[in-house]
């Protein structure tokens, strides 16, 4: 797909823009979204640039992937074209992509593991 790019002088130029990324959310991340599935150009590369794409264009998403230091959070969980993937495994240009947010509360030991009580 291209998309008409204006060149500074009397022409336009077609630019070609990836394929279409389909991107499912589920939980909290939603109401970063307004709906469950979007879709988005990305011309493939990593699930970590296909995540940059999705945050650049719902910036409220961010906090509920990625920690402060910017890494993906241990909870979230990632799948491209059904298989769990983590962030610098390849993800194609019209992947279809689902990402299940962070889920916080629980008790923990203090190392992060749950507890019974």
């Amino acid at each position: 797909m291209d998309k008409p790019t204006f060149d500074g002088g009397a022409h336009f130029r077609h630019v070609p823009v990836g394929d279409d990324m389909r991107l499912t959310v589920y939980g909290p991340l939603r109401s970063s979204t307004g709906e469950k599935t979007v879709s988005m150009a990305f011309d493939g590369g990593t699930v970590e640039d296909a995540l940059a794409v999705f945050v650049e264009r719902y910036p409220r998403s961010e906090t509920q992937l990625f920690d402060d230091d910017g890494s993906l959070r241990t909870s979230a969980r990632i799948s491209v074209n059904g298989e769990r993937v983590e962030v610098d495994d390849a993800c194609p240009a019209d992947a279809e992509v689902t990402v299940f947010p962070a889920v916080q509360g629980g008790r923990t030991d203090g190392q992060g593991r749950p507890t019974d009580g």
